[in-house]
């Protein structure tokens, strides 16, 4: 399996919102660990088959692409690992462990299960599509934060716990102190990164930062590779 404990920097790209392939390579020519495919819905099976063709025909395209699966629909093979996000603090079972299941009870006999990786999710932005198709409890304090983080290791023994503020620059001290608390889950970010000094700023608190929204709008917040 891909060791995605070593990931720095993420690229996250949504099929949903296409760039051309001079923006596609100029965003594989910074210096990443990793691309992951996902996003919030309004794309299907084709579009993530689309654009999984085109990272493989790319020069670099020995960079790890990941699927993170946040609807069953849209699963589809050639991935070299599959994120499964729990939303921590939504108030829907469903989006906790409902969803989950179903996938499982359909995909049960195809599944690749040393390609699968589970994402505590924690959505902090209210605005974020994300937090409202997830019905997530998103003005939350340090401390709630703090305790789905230890949630997330030491009860549920996640791999990852995932800050997510969708589209918006966050708190770097509460990602500071979320990583203070974590020992063996990796601490992921992502949330509204658009120059080079957040960047920066943001991965030296956590274990990786998750480059999004400045694909589509034109950063280039990571140097080339």
């Amino acid at each position: 399996m891909v060791d995605y404990r070593h990931w720095r920097r993420i690229v996250k790209l949504d099929p949903a919102s296409p760039v051309d392939d001079v923006r596609l390579a100029e965003v594989l020519s910074w210096d990443l660990d990793a691309v992951v495919v996902g996003g919030s819905g309004g794309y299907g099976a084709a579009e993530v088959l689309a654009l999984l063709a085109r990272l493989r025909r790319h020069e670099r395209s020995q960079v790890p692409v990941a699927l993170e699966v946040s609807d069953a629909a849209v699963i589809c093979p050639g991935f070299d690992l599959y994120l499964i996000p729990m939303v921590l603090n939504s108030s829907d079972v469903a989006w906790v462990v409902g969803h989950h299941q179903a996938a499982i009870k359909r995909y049960a006999r195809v599944l690749d299960w040393g390609r699968v990786v589970v994402e505590g999710y924690c959505i902090l932005n209210p605005d974020a599509s994300a937090a409202r198709l997830s019905r997530a409890r998103a003005g939350l304090g340090v401390d709630d934060v703090l305790a789905f983080a230890l949630l997330a290791e030491h009860l549920l023994e996640l791999p990852i716990f995932y800050i997510e503020y969708s589209g918006v620059y966050g708190s770097v001290d509460l990602v500071a102190a979320v990583r203070e608390v974590l020992v063996n889950t990796r601490l992921w970010y992502g949330g509204g990164i658009r120059t080079g000094d957040q960047a920066r700023e943001m991965g030296a608190v956590a274990d990786a930062i998750l480059i999004g929204n400045a694909v589509v709008e034109g950063c280039a917040p990571l140097g080339p590779g």
